[in-house]
């Protein structure tokens, strides 16, 4: 015991609360369990609905780890992923994306480049939605939950951006169809947007909402690609015909100007709202 009365906790547990430890234990593995289940979704591609089911599963357990260690061995309350108010959030979140997305998609129709030549059956709303649960979750613990708080605890909360940015676009090079460019447009547009979903309410809930519902509504509604990775057919047949810096070429939306625009715009003014409520950390020297 310290004069103070409280127990001092054995050196291996500190070293496994330190924020690098943590990226290298939890965020390795939560990234190898992601890989895990993509080939499920690969595996169980032509049955949508069990499809769907096990992306359910994986990514409950994976919410389960992540709250595990948490609690097992940082020994604090994973406030993050606190259960009160978590379909309000997940659900302005859902609307963000899906809204985000159909505004940029609207944008094209209205300039003759994404043209709707009838539609497909409902049952092509299925396919997708095991993508997007996946996407979501995993993503979302590993880049905000992990990453971002990780390097946040560290050197404040600008870093954090800057860092879980750069990464999230570089995981996106992993993609079929990516491109440099593509990825340079996701680490501005989707990571500044993403971390500051976070910071908003510093949960990952609205971020996980956005992140599903947009690659939902780009694939399943749109058939749209998804960052460079070529899904289904989806709701809408249509065509997309127009200079690359709009449609975002084979890489899919997320590289298109107009994207880059209303995401951007979206991010900033969520990291505003997130300034004003004092959410951001300043580095740990300073507090």
């Amino acid at each position: 015991m310290t004069d103070t009365g409280l127990a001092v906790q054995p050196l291996w547990l500190r070293i496994l609360q330190f924020p690098l430890t943590r990226i290298a234990i939890l965020g390795t593995g939560l990234f190898w369990f992601m890989g895990k289940a993509q080939a499920r979704l690969i595996e169980f591609h032509d049955s949508p609905l069990l499809n769907t089911a096990i992306q359910i599963a994986l990514g409950l357990a994976a919410i389960g780890i992540y709250v595990a260690w948490g609690k097992l061995i940082e020994r604090r309350a994973v406030t993050e992923l606190s259960t009160p108010g978590l379909a309000r959030e997940w659900g302005i979140g859902a609307l963000y994306g899906a809204g985000l997305y159909t505004a940029s998609a609207v944008v094209l129709m209205l300039l003759g480049i994404y043209k709707v030549e009838g539609f497909n059956p409902l049952l092509f709303l299925l396919p997708e939605l095991a993508m997007a649960i996946k996407s979501g979750i995993f993503e979302e613990l590993i880049f905000r939950g992990v990453l971002f708080r990780s390097v946040e605890a560290m050197f404040g909360s600008w870093v954090g951006i800057l860092v879980s940015s750069l990464a999230f676009g570089l995981l996106h090079l992993m993609n079929p169809g990516a491109t440099l460019g593509g990825a340079i447009y996701i680490c501005i547009e989707a990571g500044l947007l993403l971390s500051a979903a976070y910071l908003v309410t510093r949960r990952l809930w609205i971020c996980m909402g956005f992140h599903m519902a947009w690659n939902y509504f780009q694939s399943a509604v749109f058939s749209g690609v998804v960052s460079g990775a070529v899904s289904d057919p989806g709701l809408f047949k249509a065509t997309i015909e127009g200079p690359e810096l709009l449609t975002g070429g084979a890489f899919g939306m997320e590289h298109s100007v107009i994207a880059l625009v209303f995401c951007t715009t979206a991010g900033v003014m969520l990291l505003r709202i997130a300034i004003r409520r004092g959410h951001l950390m300043p580095p740990m020297w300073k507090r």
